[in-house]
């Protein structure tokens, strides 16, 4: 047996790990990101979302999304340990996430910050992930 080329394996099935489960949420919450810096968000996303859907439904579809994103790599990705937990530390990343978002808005020309758009990002984080979870329970 070839200890070395067992470790090269190792390493690359880390990698597939990371790319496969960690880079999308990467990606998605760059999005979210991109989205909050700008003035006004709405030149960026179908004239029907703004037009047709609450602030908070997007907040907390868009939470809920990142939240599954989060479940994924935690699930498959971070280990046994980290895993047991998912459910848990998804929602909380993504709350923490959403904080951190509101708090950025704060310094954006035009944007506003409020309890009340947290809040639906942490709904929507729950919902998303415990309707996944009840689904898929691995």
């Amino acid at each position: 047996m070839d200890w070395k080329t067992v470790g090269q394996a190792a390493r690359q099935g880390v990698m597939d790990q990371v790319f496969w489960y960690w880079v999308p949420v990467v990606f998605y919450a760059g999005a979210i990101v991109f989205l909050s810096a700008q003035s006004h968000p709405e030149d960026y996303l179908p004239s029907f979302v703004f037009r047709d859907v609450s602030d908070k439904v997007l907040h907390a579809v868009g939470y809920g999304i990142l939240s599954l994103l989060c479940y994924r790599g935690f699930r498959w990705a971070a280990g046994q340990a980290v895993a047991r937990h998912a459910v848990v530390l998804a929602i909380i990343t993504a709350a923490l996430f959403g904080l951190t978002d509101e708090t950025h808005q704060l310094f954006v020309p035009l944007r506003e910050s409020s309890w009340q758009d947290w809040s639906a990002d942490i709904i929507g984080a729950a919902i998303g992930t415990l309707s996944w979870w009840s689904i898929r329970p691995e």
